[in-house]
């Protein structure tokens, strides 16, 4: 296969979906890698790295598209993009296709191959979205202490406090990989942590490993409300693997929360935890509706990309290697790559989608 790796042009987004090392692999099984001049330039890795593994430089994306059996990015395509796509082509990338209609529609008309690294599944694990969960996680923690500062319009609150002074009380909502590395970091930062979730046993796990340094509760919504509206910091960290992110901070909370407390919403991706949540970047991250703040980056791991680009790549080789040297059919079998697949021949396969989208057809 000819394996293609493009630059992300995603505003501020300095991930690369290809690093040398796991170019060297797609190499060393008599692919050819063909990557963009100046792809991994934001991630550390000069062209001449590139160079050095056997890969083909090419000038342009344009060709790197049109020439590519397989396609590897880090986000998903913009609209500009979409005129690049091909039937057969396979698409390996984050999607998030529940909140992008209009990729979802231009993937099926291009009949183009795509699988989503956040849908792939394994023993109720998402391996290929777990280490940027987990970049995302501890960065949130980091951001709100940030934007927690007066000078940015926050609540003036020290993560820690001092002695004789209150610590920021932190509320999670999800204990999941986000979640528990939202908690690792606040717990670091000696915060004042609540941890809620549905699930018990990912509550009892976080009580054992912190003991009496966190709280948990079960997520109904009185628990949600109370711990929202006392919160200094929230941070949104739920997850429904494919499918829109629930709407749990309700409008009428917003009345309630103290004046520069801050939403870090992780769950931005899928559309967000609010009804007004909104995809910011890393030059504008924060908006502030009503007396709150809200920091909605869609890309949080973009902001360390040189670490974020290892990870990522260390999750998803493996899968990708498989795609490339059995051909997409026969990889397909592996139930962890088909529980990635979103469309194919014309048609949505995520069962998700096909219940968000296909009522419109």
């Amino acid at each position: 296969m000819i394996i293609g790796c493009v630059k992300e042009i995603k505003k501020y987004e300095f991930r690369v979906g290809l690093t040398p090392n796991a170019a060297s692999e797609y190499l060393r099984y008599g692919h050819q890698v063909w990557i963009e001049k100046g792809a991994g330039i934001g991630s550390g890795f000069k062209d001449s790295d590139y160079e050095a593994m056997g890969c083909i430089l090419k000038d342009n994306a344009k060709e790197v598209w049109q020439k590519s059996d397989m396609i590897i990015k880090v986000k998903e395509p913009l609209e500009s993009e979409y005129a690049l796509f091909k039937e057969n082509l396979i698409l390996y990338t984050y999607l998030h296709l529940a909140s992008n209609e209009p990729l979802y529609r231009a993937l099926k008309e291009k009949k183009v191959i795509s699988i989503a690294y956040e849908t792939m599944s394994y023993q109720n694990q998402l391996p290929c979205l777990e280490p940027m969960s987990m970049v995302a996680g501890r960065l949130s923690v980091l951001e709100a202490a940030k934007y927690s500062e007066a000078f940015f319009g926050g609540s003036g609150i020290l993560m820690s406090g001092l002695p004789g002074t209150p610590r920021a009380k932190v509320t999670i909502i999800g204990a999941g990989i986000v979640g528990q590395n939202a908690c690792r970091m606040a717990v670091g930062l000696e915060a004042d942590i609540t941890v809620l979730d549905l699930d018990t046993k990912r509550l009892a796990f976080l009580e054992d490993l912190y003991h009496n340094k966190i709280k948990t509760l079960y997520s109904n919504q009185e628990n949600l409300r109370k711990s929202i509206i006392e919160s200094d910091v929230v941070i949104g960290a739920v997850l429904i693997p494919g499918d829109a992110a629930p709407k749990l901070i309700k409008d009428e909370y917003l009345d309630q929360m103290k004046p520069g407390s801050i939403i870090v919403d992780v769950a931005i991706d899928q559309g967000g935890i609010s009804n007004y949540s909104k995809v910011t970047y890393h030059d504008d991250p924060i908006y502030k509706v009503k007396d709150v703040l809200f920091y909605g980056v869609a890309n949080m791991p973009g902001s360390v990309p040189k670490t974020s680009s290892i990870a990522l790549n260390n999750a998803t080789l493996r899968y990708g290697l498989e795609m490339a040297n059995k051909g997409i059919d026969e990889a397909l079998l592996n139930p962890v790559i088909n529980s990635g697949l979103q469309t194919r021949d014309g048609i949505g396969i995520y069962p998700t989608l096909i219940k968000l989208f296909e009522h419109a057809e």
